[in-house]
């Protein structure tokens, strides 16, 4: 594809509106509505976000895919990683990240920003253990985000862990391994429009706040 080709690829989005009147007063409970709306519309990985952090010593940002886990409490945004990555040492030393979930069928996208905590243990060994085998086992196998030999080098890992606790179901949770609750005090929602002129609703409150302020930006 030429950069003619790629500088002319756009699309009208035509679909909804989103106006003040028809919103919750609660992000997250309008984050909800919204990510319901997805699943019911049965979109590719609904639940899929990106997920930015800051390297707090260059202040460089990085940013990949993971999966949306829960809603605790209707007050965060909880995930699962392992927190030997890169991601979890930049959450270590920087406990602010970004969200971002984008739905092109329904022509939205939702950006969240906000502090990280660690969930609690309870919560990570639960899910831990009710994930597929395959995965417990990989969670133990993988040195997440450091650097390997080769393919094989990770799949004998992945049979040693597995015949060391052959026999035993559900695995342990590995001390590396858990999920983290986004506690955000931003969120905003964008509604695509004709013309490029978007509809955006950003909702803003202080850490620990409890009353969100609603206001519209220009797209």
């Amino acid at each position: 594809m030429s950069d003619a080709e790629l500088a002319d690829l756009r699309q009208s989005y035509t679909q909804r509106t989103l106006l003040e009147a028809d919103v919750r007063p609660d992000a997250v409970a309008q984050f909800r509505q919204w990510l319901d709306e997805a699943v019911a519309a049965q979109l590719p990985e609904p639940a899929a976000l990106t997920l930015a952090t800051v390297d707090a010593a260059t202040g460089q940002p990085s940013q990949r895919v993971v999966l949306l886990k829960g809603l605790p409490e209707d007050a965060g945004f909880l995930f699962f990683t392992n927190y030997d990555s890169r991601k979890g040492h930049e959450l270590a030393s920087q406990p602010l990240a970004a969200l971002n979930f984008f739905w092109p069928g329904l022509e939205r996208q939702v950006r969240v920003e906000g502090v990280v905590e660690k969930a609690p243990e309870g919560v990570s060994t639960d899910y831990f253990q009710s994930r597929p085998r395959g995965s417990q086992v990989g969670a133990w196998a993988s040195p997440q985000s450091e650097v390997i030999g080769s393919r094989e080098e990770l799949e004998a890992r992945e049979h040693e862990v597995a015949a060391r606790f052959e026999g035993q179901a559900p695995l342990p949770r590995p001390p590396h391994w858990g999920g983290y609750v986004l506690r955000p005090t931003r969120v905003e929602f964008w509604q695509g429009r004709p013309s490029r002129l978007h509809d955006r609703l950003v909702y803003e409150r202080p850490a620990g706040g409890s009353a969100w302020k609603i206001s519209r930006l220009a797209p």
